[in-house]
C-alpha cells in the first residue's frame, strides 16, 4: 500500500495508532544510525532515507539512490535494506545478526517483514544502518550498473 503523504509527518500522521508505534520505533533507529550525507524524504510512498540528487544525480531512473526505505503494507511493515541488497557479506552478517537474536527473520532480497517492533532487534537494524556510507552505496551501485 502506497501512501499519498509528501511528508514523513503526513504519513505517520495516517496510520493506526499500533501501526505508527511500530513504524516510529525502526524510523527512531534508522535516524539515530544513519550515516552523514543521507536525507529522510517520501518517495514512492514509504519512508527513505537517500544519497540527495545533488551528490549523486547519476541514478538510471532519475531518483535519488536509496539506502534504506520504511513502508506499511496491507498485512506488515516492510523495512527495504537496499544497502545490505548489494553486498553478499552484509546479508550473510544479517541473516545470521538478526537469527543469533532468537527472531524471526521474514526477509526477501532487500525487504525485511514485520507486525510488531517486538519482532525487530533494533540493534541489529542500527547496526545495518550504521555500516553504510555514502560512499559505500554509491560505490556499490556503481559495481552494479558496470
Amino acid at each position: 500500500m502506497q501512501s499519498d503523504a509528501s511528508t514523513v509527518d503526513d504519513f505517520l500522521a495516517a496510520l493506526p495508532d499500533a501501526r505508527r508505534q511500530a513504524i516510529s520505533a525502526v524510523r527512531e533507529t534508522i535516524l539515530a544510525n544513519l550515516p552523514a550525507g543521507f536525507d529522510e524524504v517520501m518517495q514512492y510512498g514509504m519512508i527513505s532515507y537517500v544519497v540527495p540528487l545533488q551528490r549523486f544525480p547519476d541514478t538510471y531512473n532519475g531518483q535519488p539512490l536509496a539506502v534504506a526505505a520504511l513502508a506499511s503494507q496491507k498485512n506488515h511493515i516492510s523495512l527495504y535494506l537496499m544497502g545490505i541488497y548489494g553486498d553478499d557479506g552484509a546479508q550473510e552478517w544479517l541473516r545470521s545478526a538478526w537469527v543469533a537474536t532468537g527472531r524471526k527473520l521474514d526477509m526477501g532480497k532487500s525487504c525485511v517483514r514485520f507486525k510488531r517492533p517486538d519482532d525487530v532487534p533494533l540493534v541489529i537494524v542500527g547496526e545495518a544502518i550504521a555500516r553504510i556510507s555514502v560512499g559505500d552505496l554509491i560505490a556499490t551501485y556503481q559495481r552494479g550498473r558496470s
